[in-house]
């Protein structure tokens, strides 16, 4: 990945190409360094040409206290099949269905689709992290892998407004190619591809379960969040599907932000989310106290970036000026011309204890195994934390509670998919213009943007720089961000599933 400031493990971007797709039609961290870091798929899984399909689907009724009132809801492990023009099957894609059990003839109710990023993870982390019936805990500074994977009821599910499918890449979670390793990078492993068989399995789903006319609603996390726009797009445009509203989890919508050494952007993206942690820590994070921290980077820190040799004075004051706001070293700061670079950054907050942050949340820590190394040589404090839990807790919720038996590997996060992803010339472009063109398109499509305030894998000021340029379409409120203490996967606190819950259900509410 190129941008590395922008773009760290397990986040690519491109932009929407908008083509006839290559399956079945309705009708007819750096990304490359830490997918280094985890270990290579076994052959019987990169190879899948001679595999049988996946097991029949497979429900089981369950129950859950949310708010007051007991929610009695079925629990679906299935499978959407993908095939060829010819019919050929090329692929099983697994989701995870929670659907509020109702009366015949009693009304419509919303649905909504959700899928993580990568590429290469499964959604197993909005399932049992975020807003589905079950929960376990990662991702928290203080948690351990061997910690139990003992899933308990999750009292900020969005079950109790809409009900919930948890879609797995192909390569992720179950989901798994019918076809060979060529085939299923050309299918599967492509931008565009990855957004025409994950909108069409969407289509699928709701034909498959008779929801058509129910309202639809998709949220999506990291690159999830970069194909939430162009998915809707391509639904819209394509399969004659309307979403009635995204929701996007800490997205990555724009790496346009150009060269360090010219362009401001890239450190005008990163500067706030640092002075976040250092205000987290200092227990005074706020957003009263991010509001002039935002001011400052549009305005008197842009400036300085830009006058640079030519205003001597102007640079000394913006290097004390951000020395002060992150609680960084002087020298540190003075070294760096107050263009804070995410690993240097990582390394050195913490390195008189002996630790180092995540890029994800640069609070969660762990011990430095290799501290006198010129660059970083260990994973990500919260990459080599996350696994362990959440592929126990989803295999056994999926093996034994729901009873979908199958000896195959889940994948929570594959970095073989990770590695093979294309690198394709328009992967660098975002996403922002399929989110304009889809709300353009659609007056009544509300849009809902929430980060953590200490990301920096997808920071929140690249977000709000964006829509910032966006034309104002109708309803201001129809595109909103919101800010979370916390940072990439900030929904695992559970104070902030409060307000996520608040936010989501205003927006299914409305429209």
């Amino acid at each position: 990945m190129t941008l590395r400031r922008l773009a760290p493990a397990f986040l690519l971007l491109s932009l929407p190409v908008l083509a006839q797709p290559r399956q079945d039609a309705p009708g007819d961290k750096p990304a490359a360094a830490a997918a280094a870091k985890l270990p290579a798929a076994p052959a019987d899984a990169k190879s899948s040409a001679t595999q049988e399909g996946l097991p029949e689907d497979k429900s089981v009724a369950q129950t859950i206290a949310v708010n007051g009132r007991t929610l009695h809801y079925t629990a679906t492990v299935g499978t959407i099949r993908l095939k060829d023009a010819t019919g050929k099957p090329t692929g099983d894609v697994m989701y995870t269905a929670y659907t509020l059990d109702r009366a015949k003839g009693e009304a419509q109710r919303p649905v909504l689709f959700a899928l993580n990023g990568g590429p290469g993870a499964s959604s197993v982390y909005l399932n049992l992290g975020a807003i589905g019936p079950k929960h376990v805990a990662f991702a928290n500074e203080g948690d351990s892998p061997s910690d139990p994977a003992t899933l308990t009821d999750n009292p900020g599910t969005w079950l109790d407004f809409t009900d919930l499918v948890f879609i797995d890449p192909i390569g992720t979670g179950f989901s798994k190619s019918l076809v060979d390793e060529a085939e299923t990078k050309r299918l599967f492993y492509s931008p565009t591809p990855d957004i025409q068989y994950l909108s069409l399995v969407i289509y699928k789903w709701l034909v498959k379960n008779d929801r058509l006319l129910d309202k639809k609603y998709l949220i999506g996390e990291s690159y999830g969040g970069y194909r939430g726009p162009r998915i809707a797009h391509y639904l819209q445009w394509e399969l004659g599907v309307a979403m009635n509203g995204l929701v996007l989890v800490s997205p990555y919508l724009n790496p346009q932000a150009g060269d360090g050494n010219l362009s401001p952007i890239p450190w005008m993206v990163t500067l706030p989310s640092i002075t976040a942690a250092h205000l987290e820590n200092e227990h005074k994070l706020t957003d009263e106290a991010m509001q002039p921290v935002i001011a400052y980077t549009r305005g008197e820190y842009a400036e300085a970036l830009l006058k640079g040799r030519s205003d001597p004075a102007a640079t000394e004051a913006m290097i004390a000026h951000v020395t002060e706001m992150t609680g960084l070293d002087p020298v540190f700061v003075k070294y760096s011309g107050g263009r804070l670079d995410t690993g240097a950054y990582l390394r050195e907050v913490h390195r008189s204890q002996g630790l180092i942050g995540s890029v994800y949340d640069s609070n969660v820590t762990a011990p430095d195994p290799f501290p006198y190394a010129p660059n970083q040589q260990s994973n990500d404090p919260i990459l080599q934390s996350i696994i362990a839990p959440t592929t126990t807790a989803m295999v056994d919720f999926i093996t034994r509670t729901v009873g979908w038996k199958t000896e195959a590997r889940y994948y929570a996060l594959s970095g073989d998919v990770n590695r093979q992803w294309e690198q394709s010339s328009d992967l660098q472009r975002g996403a922002v213009g399929d989110l304009r063109e889809a709300v353009a398109a659609d007056p009544k499509l509300r849009v809902l943007i929430v980060h953590g305030w200490n990301d920096l894998s997808c920071p929140f000021m690249g977000s709000v720089l964006s829509v910032d340029q966006m034309p104002l379409m109708g309803d201001a409120s129809r595109v909103q961000i919101h800010e979370f203490p916390g940072g990439h996967m900030f929904y695992t606190r559970p104070q902030n599933q409060i307000g996520l819950h608040a936010l989501a259900e205003t927006m299914v509410a409305t429209h």
